[in-house]
């Protein structure tokens, strides 16, 4: 009889635990789940099993929406071959990526690197389905590094949506989709997150080792490698927010690659499709640095004070251009253009590219013959 009770009191107990351990779980994954939704994290509970458990632990389920973006955006995501006149024949002479941004009847368009196409004899695309078709180079500028190329339109199925560079935000998710490397890794995708935005980075054009230009870009930290350049720089809604460019390779630094906005890219891709090149305010001059001219050279040939630092010097006026009309002249020295200080030729630039627009009327300080005077000068297109 004792034993009998005691067997039943056991199974009682065991019962008792079970229902316990039961009411235990589901106070826990109660807990748990109102903690971490009330932290803004979801869980999701897969009852389909056996046993109810919290199978996935999603943050935003941002892979799912880096698949996603990647999908959105790949198929415009193009290859471009530089092939190049040699001794030889024709030999490709180097590969970058590209990103086709519109199709319109017949043609397609796609914008590149200035870089990747550069004294291109012809240029190939390759789409993502392996297609190969000849290219057309429209336009190309060197500032911006950018370039604009005419395909058919036959083949194209993806078109990227161009977003907005007001929408960039540092610290969100950026995704590069090029060809890092040549087309053995065609169509790669990294992923990081944008680290800088603003930034402004010297470009020597002529390669004479001064920087002719600051190129604005998005910095960050997605692996950006040669073959890159040209490529996508995706938000996660699939919008190309910049085109992939520079890197710099150096052994201590890593991380850090760029790409041209969007606030950059449009309005130069317009001009380039529509007319070849920028529409940019126009002087007509050739011009050099003070600052790179020996000063007895400055006082003895030019009679410049020598409190005159910094300006450019004019050496040389194009015949029927707005600075022939203004009658500058050749030794002239600008030094302010509407009371903002030439520091130097770049700094001309900037304030021409940026500030000033076609049609416009601007002044100069101008020293000639060690004497400073005003110059008015209409500024035209190229």
């Amino acid at each position: 009889m004792n034993d009998e009770n005691n067997k039943k009191t056991k199974q009682h107990y065991k019962r008792s635990g079970l229902a316990y351990g039961v009411l235990g779980a589901i106070i826990a994954v109660f807990f748990i789940t109102t903690v971490f939704q009330w932290q803004g994290i979801s869980i999701n509970i897969n009852t389909s099993k056996p046993t109810a458990q919290a199978d996935e632990l999603q943050l935003g389920k941002t892979q799912e929406a880096v698949t996603q973006a990647v999908d959105e955006a790949e198929e415009s995501v193009v290859a471009v071959s530089n092939i190049q006149e040699s001794p030889r024949g024709l030999q490709k002479a180097g590969t970058g990526s590209g990103v086709i941004y519109k199709k319109d009847g017949d043609q397609a368009y796609i914008v590149t690197n200035h870089h990747v196409v550069a004294n291109a004899s012809e240029i190939e695309v390759i789409l993502s389905d392996g297609t190969k078709v000849k290219a057309e180079l429209k336009g190309s500028d060197p500032l911006t590094d950018l370039a604009v190329l005419q395909i058919d339109s036959e083949h194209v199925e993806g078109v990227a949506d161009l977003g907005s560079s007001e929408d960039v935000e540092v610290g969100q998710t950026a995704i590069a989709i090029g060809n890092p490397l040549g087309m053995e890794f065609a169509g790669s995708v990294t992923k990081g997150i944008v680290s800088g935005l603003n930034r402004d980075i010297p470009v020597d054009i002529n390669g004479d080792q001064q920087p002719d230009w600051q190129t604005e870009v998005i910095q960050t930290d997605a692996a950006i490698n040669p073959g890159n350049s040209g490529g996508a720089l995706v938000n996660l809604q699939g919008e190309v927010i910049g085109i992939n460019s520079m890197k710099i390779a150096k052994k201590e630094v890593e991380g850090i690659g760029f790409a041209i906005p969007m606030s950059v890219v449009k309005p130069v891709i317009k001009d380039l499709e529509t007319h070849g090149s920028v529409q940019r305010p126009y002087m007509g001059v050739s011009l050099k640095d003070v600052r790179e001219v020996p000063s007895p050279i400055l006082e003895r040939e030019l009679n410049l004070p020598g409190s005159i630092q910094q300006g450019v010097i004019v050496a040389g006026v194009e015949q029927g251009t707005p600075a022939a009309d203004a009658n500058l002249q050749k030794y002239d020295v600008i030094t302010k253009i509407d009371d903002e200080k030439v520091k130097s030729l770049m700094s001309l630039r900037q304030y021409l590219y940026k500030e000033a627009k076609i049609g416009e009327q601007v002044e100069m300080t101008v020293y000639r013959n060690g004497e400073p005077m005003k110059v008015s000068l209409e500024l035209s297109s190229r």
